[in-house]
């Protein structure tokens, strides 16, 4: 079993920044699982933002993330870091952390954590 959970949530105004954390524990790997960051918005599908793989550490961005947001690890505090700058009302969400059983981004995590509401509104 994988456990994450997710904070740095909050309220900001547009063009504000927040930088979310995830702390990850149990049988997880970062030689072997990937592991990402997704949002979904009201009445809206589930999303990925970004994700990094083990093969590699380097993040991946969905289109509206690329150059605004930047996702970082670091292994030896076990948690996975999304930078979020020049935020948009559509950027209001709730953020998840997901874990991988595989080592390539798949999109489709097997653990989830319960979720960190960010709220861009002025």
């Amino acid at each position: 079993q994988v456990q994450l959970v997710e904070s740095g949530g909050g309220l900001v105004q547009p063009g504000g920044s927040l930088r979310l954390s995830c702390a990850v524990s149990g049988g997880f790997s970062w030689e072997h699982h990937a592991i990402g960051w997704f949002r979904q918005a009201p009445g809206k599908r589930r999303e990925g933002v970004s994700c990094i793989s083990a093969s590699d550490g380097r993040a991946i961005y969905g289109d509206f993330a690329r150059g605004r947001f930047t996702m970082s690890r670091d292994n030896a505090k076990n948690t996975v870091y999304l930078q979020m700058n020049s935020l948009k009302p559509e950027d209001t969400a709730v953020y998840y952390c997901g874990a991988e059983v595989v080592s390539y981004c798949s999109g489709s995590p097997n653990y989830w954590g319960q979720g960190t509401q960010v709220t861009v509104s002025s």
